[in-house]
């Protein structure tokens, strides 16, 4: 029985590329499309497929959101992301929402069917340096503790990450596919938590705590 698969991803362009290679790949079959998050994890639900091929940045609702509303609604529906970003932040944040699954667009044809074949099988796939990477996070015994600023919450943290790497207030709303205005107010709101008076103090206390890959190697600690 051939693998059922939906593509989540808001470049039309991209989206025609998957669809050739899964046309000509007879075990798996590619049940539907969408452009955003929001239209992806309905068709998801309905169409309840093996395999979720998810773009990161889009508009309405963004693929780490996706693939933790997925992650509950549709847990069979198993998540390879699919993006341009290869940051710790978004690596990490995806593998908390539920990823199982991580390749970098410009992954050649025959890598992007392993890891549907792989991930439809149970297994997780995470390529090149990103493996590497997770290797390295799990082999180094410092990463281990506490989930560092207990008071923020999951997507605070995941800015917060993104603001240790040095993206503006208005690059982070477009990873995140939000608004500018919601963006400035939840660095606000960040900086608030921290009690820090300025993004600087904050990117400070955010690498010695490893997010944006600092001390501590990556986002996830």
């Amino acid at each position: 029985m051939a693998i059922r698969g939906v593509l989540v991803d808001d470049h039309p362009v991209f989206r025609d590329g998957l669809r050739v290679l899964f046309a000509a790949t007879p075990d798996v079959e590619l049940t539907g499309e969408a452009a955003d998050g929001v239209e992806g994890t309905e068709l998801v639900a309905t169409v309840q497929p093996d395999v979720v091929l998810m773009d990161l940045q889009m508009p309405g609702r963004n693929g780490i959101e996706a693939t933790r509303e997925l992650a509950t609604r549709v847990p069979q529906a198993r998540v390879v992301v699919l993006t341009m970003f290869e940051d710790d932040a978004s690596v990490f944040s995806a593998m908390r929402a539920g990823a199982r699954g991580y390749l970098v667009k410009g992954a050649d044809a025959e890598a992007i069917h392993q890891a549907v074949r792989a991930v439809a099988a149970g297994e997780a796939v995470f390529g090149g340096p990103i493996a590497s990477r997770i290797l390295g996070y799990f082999a180094n015994p410092r990463l281990a503790g506490p989930v560092p600023f207990p008071d923020l919450t999951d997507r605070e943290r995941e800015i917060l990450g993104l603001i240790a790497t040095g993206l503006s207030n208005d690059a982070i709303a477009e990873r995140l596919g939000i608004s500018q205005k919601t963006g400035r107010n939840a660095v606000s709101l960040i900086l608030d938590k921290l009690e820090v008076a300025d993004r600087a103090a904050a990117i400070v206390q955010a690498r010695e705590a490893g997010l944006g890959g600092g001390p501590r190697g990556g986002a996830f600690g």
